[in-house]
C-alpha cells in the first residue's frame, strides 16, 4: 500500500492558519493596530472602505522597520517579541506569534511602506496571496503604512460567510474601541468611506471613555481602584440606574490586553446583586494588572482568552473591590445603626424658621346669651387635653337642612318642564359585542369568561373545550401587525410630548437611529434633531409610554446590530418586531378583565394568530375529549 500522508504546500498551510487568525475584517484591524502600538507609535490612523472588505489601511508614526525586517515580517513564525519558550510567560507586548501578517498576506493584496528614523529611504513591498510581487526602496515618512485590499480574494467561500457592511462595520468599531480604550496616551483617528467616525486625542482613561461612548458617560461612572499583592485593579463601573438591556459596554483588560472571562464577569455581577432591575446588565471598564508569569495568553489564536493561575483569589478581590466602590460613593444602600432616625428633620421643614402661634379672642363674646352650643364645644375641647385650644369664638350659624331642598317646591308647570328635559337627555351605553369563539345563543354567552393563570396565560372556553393563550406572545403578534401596517402605510398616530425627551447614545448608536429615522417617524416617533451623542424626541407612538422610550430604542439598536437587514422590507420587519417585543405586556403582569377579553378578541382578529413574530406558538387548545382522558 502506497504512502498517503504528505506535507501541505506553504500557500495551503498559510490559508489554513489564516482561518484561525483572520475571521473577518475586524480581525485584520485588531492585528494591524496592535502591531502599530508595539512599534511605539503616538499617532495611529485607521481608514477602511466597505467595512474593510475592500480596504483596510493603518498609518502610524512608530519606529518603522529595516529592509530585511520588512521582508521577513511576512514569513510564518517570524517575530521580534520572543526568542525562547520562557518568554511566553513574560510577555509585555501585543503580538508574539508571528502569524498575523503571514496569514493576512495569504488571503489578501497587501502593500506596505515603512522607514526607520535614521534612514534616508524606506521600503515598499507588494504581496498577493503570500507571493512577493515587488520590493523596492521608496521615499516615505517615518513609521509604517500598510494597506490590506480585497480580503479573501482567493478564498471566495470564506468571503461568502461575511455579513452585510453595517454588521462588519460594527465589529470593526468594537475592535477599535477595545484598542483605543487601553491606550489613552495615543492619538487615534478612524475614517470609514471617507467620513470621520472617531478622533480621539491624547487624554486620561476617563476622558477617553467619554470621547468614545458620549458626553453623558461621565456622570454614569463610579471609580474602582485597589492594589493587592496579586492584583492591581482600576477602572470604572456604571451606576445601577444606567444599566442597559444589552451587554454592550462590558470590558476586561489584563496587562493592557482585552480579554473575555465569564468567570470574572460573574464576580462583577455578583457585586451588583440586589441593585439591578431584572434582565438588565451593568457596564464596567476594568483594567487589571497581574504578574505575567501567573497567566497564560497562548491558549487561543486571537489572544482574547487567558488562563489565570489563581482564579478564585481574583474573583474574591474583584467582587469585594466593586462592592466597596459602590458603597463608598453611595451607590449601594447602606445601614447606619448609630444614627437616630427620629431626629431627622423632614425635608420640607429643613430650611424653614419657627413661627410664633397667633391666638385670636372674640372680645364680644357673652357667655350669658341663650345659645350655649359654642360653650359646650369649648368645654369638650378643653377636656380633651391641656394643649388643645379653641382659638376662635366667632359664631357661625350653619345653614339649615331645609336649604338643601329649596326650590323643589315648585308648581306643576316646572314639573312638566323637567319631564321634557329628561326625555331629551341621552345616556351612553356599552355595545354588547361577542367574541370570536362564542355562539350568539344565550346559553353559550353565559360561559364567555377569561381567566388569568399565574399572570402568564389566559384561559378561555370555546365550543370544543379550552384555549390557553400566552399573553406576552399574543400581545407581540397584535402589536407587530399594528406597527407593520402603520409603518408601511405611514398612518401611525403620534402623541406629542409637552417637553422634548433627551436621550444619550454613542456615536454609532445615533448613526443607527438616524438611518431608521424615516421608519421610526412612520411608526409614530417624532424627532427634533440628532446630535453626535444624543437625540431629541418630540413625539412617541400611542402604544408606548414615555418611560419605555429609552428601553425600546436600546432594544431596537441591539436587534439591528445583530440582524442588520439588506433591504427596506426586511428592515420594516426588524423594526416592527423590535417595537412589538419592547411594548408588549410582559409575563407576570396582572391584567384586568376588560384587558383580558380585549387581548383575546384582538389576537384572533390577526392575520396569523397562532404564531408570535419570533415564530413561537401563541396559544394551544385542549378539547373535551382530552379532558375526559385525564379522568
Amino acid at each position: 500500500m502506497s504512502d498517503i500522508i504528505q506535507l501541505l504546500p506553504d500557500h495551503v498551510a498559510n490559508q489554513i492558519a489564516a482561518g484561525e487568525v483572520v475571521q473577518r475584517p475586524a480581525s485584520v484591524v485588531k492585528e494591524l493596530l496592535e502591531n502599530a502600538i508595539d512599534s511605539g507609535a503616538t499617532e495611529i490612523s485607521l481608514i477602511i472602505k466597505e467595512a474593510g472588505k475592500t480596504l483596510i489601511q493603518v498609518v502610524d508614526n512608530g519606529k518603522g522597520m529595516s529592509t530585511t525586517d520588512a521582508r521577513l515580517c511576512f514569513e510564518r513564525h517570524a517575530t521580534s517579541k520572543i526568542k525562547s519558550a520562557d518568554d511566553l510567560f513574560n510577555l509585555s507586548t501585543k503580538g508574539f506569534r508571528g502569524e498575523a501578517l503571514a496569514s493576512i498576506a495569504a488571503i489578501a493584496h497587501v502593500e506596505m511602506r515603512t522607514k526607520q528614523e535614521n534612514r534616508d529611504l524606506g521600503t515598499h513591498i507588494k504581496i498577493e496571496g503570500s507571493e512577493v510581487i515587488t520590493q523596492e526602496p521608496c521615499a516615505t515618512p517615518k513609521g509604517t503604512t500598510i494597506w490590506v485590499k480585497n480580503l479573501f480574494f482567493n478564498v471566495p467561500a470564506r468571503r461568502n460567510f461575511l455579513k452585510s457592511n453595517p454588521v462588519e462595520l460594527r465589529h470593526v468599531i468594537d475592535e477599535f474601541h477595545r484598542v483605543a480604550m487601553i491606550h489613552s496616551n495615543i492619538k487615534f483617528e478612524f475614517y470609514s468611506n471617507g467620513s470621520e467616525l472617531f478622533k480621539l486625542p491624547v487624554s486620561n482613561v476617563r476622558q477617553r471613555l467619554v470621547h468614545i461612548f458620549g458626553g453623558k458617560t461621565n456622570e454614569k461612572l463610579v471609580p474602582v481602584q485597589e492594589t493587592t499583592e496579586i492584583l492591581d485593579i482600576k477602572g470604572f463601573v456604571g451606576k445601577p440606574e444606567f444599566a442597559k438591556k444589552t451587554r454592550g459596554e462590558q470590558f476586561f483588560f489584563v496587562n493592557d490586553r482585552f480579554v473575555k472571562s465569564p468567570y470574572l464577569h460573574h464576580a462583577v455581577m455578583s457585586a451588583f446583586e440586589g441593585l439591578l432591575q431584572p434582565k438588565t446588565h451593568a457596564s464596567y471598564y476594568l483594567y487589571l494588572r497581574v504578574d505575567p508569569k501567573s497567566i497564560d495568553i497562548n491558549i487561543h489564536p486571537t489572544k482574547t482568552e487567558v488562563k489565570f493561575d489563581n482564579e478564585q483569589a481574583l474573583y474574591a478581590i474583584i467582587r469585594a473591590t466593586v462592592k466597596h466602590s459602590l458603597g463608598q460613593f453611595n451607590v449601594a444602600p447602606v445601614l447606619d445603626f448609630d444614627r437616630e432616625a427620629t431626629m431627622d428633620v423632614p425635608y420640607e421643614y429643613k430650611n424653614k424658621t419657627a413661627q410664633i402661634p397667633q391666638i385670636e379672642v372674640d372680645r364680644t363674646f357673652n357667655p350669658f346669651e341663650p345659645d350655649t352650643k359654642s360653650s359646650a364645644n369649648l368645654q369638650k375641647s378643653v377636656t380633651k387635653g391641656q394643649n388643645t385650644y379653641n382659638a376662635s369664638f366667632n359664631k357661625k350659624v350653619a345653614p339649615q337642612w331645609e336649604s338643601l331642598y329649596s326650590g323643589l317646591n315648585t308648581t306643576t308647570d316646572n314639573e312638566s318642564d323637567i319631564e321634557v328635559l329628561a326625555s331629551k337627555m341621552q345616556f351612553e351605553s356599552v355595545a354588547n359585542t361577542e367574541g370570536l369563539f362564542f355562539e350568539s345563543n344565550k346559553a353559550e354567552t353565559t360561559t364567555k369568561n377569561v381567566y388569568q393563570l399565574q399572570n402568564k396565560y389566559l384561559i378561555s372556553t370555546i365550543k370544543s373545550g379550552l384555549v390557553i393563550i400566552h399573553q406576552n406572545r399574543a400581545h407581540q403578534r397584535i402589536l407587530y401587525e399594528d406597527f407593520r401596517k402603520q409603518i408601511s402605510q405611514c398612518k401611525a398616530i403620534s402623541q406629542q410630548l409637552l417637553f422634548p425627551l433627551q436621550l444619550t447614545f454613542s456615536k454609532s448608536e445615533v448613526a443607527i437611529l438616524a438611518s431608521l429615522e424615516e421608519q421610526l417617524i412612520a411608526s409614530g416617533f417624532g424627532f427634533q434633531n440628532f446630535d453626535e451623542d444624543s437625540i431629541s424626541i418630540t413625539g412617541i407612538p400611542t402604544l408606548v409610554t414615555e418611560s419605555e422610550v429609552s428601553i425600546i430604542l436600546e432594544q431596537l439598536i441591539s436587534d439591528i446590530e445583530l440582524e442588520v437587514p439588506k433591504n427596506s422590507f426586511s428592515q420594516l420587519e426588524v423594526l416592527s418586531k423590535s417595537l412589538a417585543k419592547s411594548a408588549a405586556v410582559k409575563t407576570g403582569a396582572t391584567l384586568e378583565k376588560e384587558m383580558q377579553m380585549h387581548l383575546v378578541d384582538q389576537l384572533f382578529a390577526c392575520e396569523e394568530p397562532d404564531r408570535a413574530p419570533n415564530g413561537k406558538k401563541t396559544y394551544t387548545t385542549l378539547s373535551v375529549d382530552e379532558l375526559d382522558k385525564k379522568f
